[in-house]
């Protein structure tokens, strides 16, 4: 049986892919470079980093270099190539070349610590990694967990620590492993032109965020990106190649790939790319000054900080709409941030394994506080224990279906078998929608509070005390005490005020019922979140 999929209403859209079936020719990395050159777009800025400018004919070229590299090295279709790389022009070269070649990317967190990174490469069975040169240091550790890895590329080193660091980890790794600079790497002069791919032939691999333990390999095939442009960039973003694109969160994560390359790339727009992690609120208000980009992905915690910033009100003026992930948007720093920048933000949920947002609000409709609706080329449903549906106003567990999803986990058969029940993927989120179709967050499945015979919802708990002037984020969860279970905040205070627990039991009287008052205040300088600044809920249990 051969799958079909659809296009969301294309219309005369030329982005849009229309109807292609499983086993059609598709490769994503001609569909997102070849195509601007064939209709005379070369000359287009893609992408701008560092100060620099690479048109589309650029990018391409370095995409053929990589991919050559790549074939030099031996690498073969559907082989994994790990990548421990911050975002840059490398990154897009090596991300698009693999798929090229019909090989499979698999981008990690580049801040890992080299152990945890020697895990998740050995369970990948990777051949070949490649490194940027600011992680040098951590390929020691990464190798001693890989006994399977044969090649080590580094990018160019860019200063003289990054310089020695190279250096003292190429020593460090001996004979144990091939180690290739970029430049070797790229002049190798081996074929760059695509592989016969399909639709449905394996295109990357992405981490699971880590929000509820260790991280699972998310299988995506080559066609899930041009969907996922299908369905949200052109129904929610509404991009065109006048748009220029910046965004917070990295390339890494299925949120910044989509954000930099997919969305930007699919329509011929500008990516801007900064490589800096993690980036400061002074640091994004300089690339808004120098680079006027009018689309701006964030998340919400990093949304507070700027709301909080030392920086111009004017910061935000070349930015048409902004857009949140990863967490839910509070209504009170949606509402500070359109009053002081006038940016208006669109929150939306995605995930990894549906490859990115497929509940959003819109220009047209728009709810703060919400999730939104569901994009268009994607269903939603919310189901209770016994896997019936709810009606509205009541809670229940969010389950999705649309053709961006992975096809499961790489040797993960039982969580495959858990998450995916045919083309519908439980979530794991606890939603409720209303009688006009917006869904509201109540908070993870497993961090729901059962106090008193009450479920408490952790997502409304925190919204009421970030909505207190004095404090800048919060976290509850519930801890058990002689069989009874109460909740307690863990709360991060803006910088210079201090607010006291009796100030926010007060405080939260009149807007939360009393068994969902929080009974302990824990007052900490940071929270445990994962990359993409999910709150990691398990650690503060």
């Amino acid at each position: 049986m051969t799958t079909t999929h659809r296009s969301a209403q294309a219309g005369d859209d030329p982005t849009a892919i229309g109807d292609i079936d499983d086993g059609a020719p598709f490769n994503a990395s001609e569909w997102l470079l070849d195509r601007h050159m064939e209709e005379g777009r070369g000359a287009r800025v893609a992408v701008r980093y560092r100060g620099e400018t690479f048109t589309y004919r650029e990018v391409l070229d370095q995409v053929e270099q990589v991919a050559g590299g790549l074939r030099s090295a031996g690498v073969r279709p559907e082989e994994r190539v790990a990548m421990v790389m911050l975002d840059s022009i490398e990154f897009i070269a090596v991300f698009l070349g693999a798929m090229r070649i019909g090989a499979v990317p698999l981008p990690i967190n580049p801040l890992l610590p080299g152990r945890d990174l020697g895990v998740i490469i050995a369970d990948a069975r990777a051949r070949m990694v490649v490194v940027s040169a600011e992680r040098a240091p951590s390929v020691g550790d990464l190798v001693a967990g890989t006994p399977e890895l044969e090649r080590v590329v580094f990018t160019t080193a860019r200063s003289d620590e990054d310089v020695a660091s190279v250096s003292q980890a190429t020593d460090l790794v001996g004979s144990r492993v091939t180690t290739t600079p970029w430049i070797g790497f790229t002049a190798a002069g081996g074929d760059g032109s695509p592989y016969a791919t399909w639709a449905a032939s394996p295109g990357f691999w992405l981490c699971t965020s880590g929000s509820t333990g260790r991280p699972k390999l998310a299988m995506h095939r080559h066609i899930d990106l041009a969907i996922t442009n299908d369905t949200y960039g052109r129904h929610v973003l509404r991009a065109t190649a006048d748009d220029r694109f910046f965004s917070v969160g990295p390339m890494f994560h299925a949120y910044g790939l989509g954000n930099s390359i997919t969305f930007p790339f699919a329509v011929g727009a500008t990516t801007v790319v900064e490589s800096t992690r993690p980036p400061s609120p002074r640091l994004v208000a300089d690339v808004m000054v120098a680079e006027k980009p009018t689309l701006f992905f964030c998340i919400p915690t990093f949304f507070a900080a700027l709301n909080a910033a030392d920086i111009p009100d004017d910061t935000f003026e070349s930015v048409r709409l902004g857009i949140s992930a990863a967490e839910p948007l509070p209504q009170e720093t949606f509402e500070r941030f359109k009053e002081r920048y006038g940016v208006v933000i669109l929150d939306g949920i995605g995930s990894t394994e549906m490859l990115h947002i497929y509940l959003s609000n819109t220009e047209d409709q728009l709810r703060p506080g919400t999730s939104g609706v569901p994009v268009p080329g994607y269903e939603v449903k919310l189901i209770d224990e016994t896997g019936a549906n709810q009606k509205p106003g009541e809670p229940g567990q969010l389950c999705v279906r649309g053709d961006s999803a992975a096809v499961g986990y790489w040797c993960r058969s039982d969580q495959s078998r858990s998450t995916f029940h045919g083309r519908w993927m439980r979530t794991g989120d606890l939603y409720q929608h209303d009688d006009d179709g917006y869904y509201a967050y109540m908070g993870r499945v497993d961090d729901m509070l059962r106090i008193g015979g009450e479920w408490v919802s952790p997502a409304e708990v925190e919204a009421v005390l970030i909505s207190h002037h004095d404090v800048l984020e919060a976290a509850v969860v519930g801890q058990k005490v002689d069989d009874v279970v109460r909740p307690v905040a863990y709360v991060i205070a803006h910088e210079g005020r201090s607010p006291s627990a009796e100030d926010l039991t007060e405080f939260s009287r009149a807007r939360l019922a009393g068994y969902k008052r929080p009974k302990q205040y824990e007052f900490v300088d940071e929270l445990p979140k994962t990359a993409t600044g999910k709150i990691q809920r398990f650690k503060l249990r």
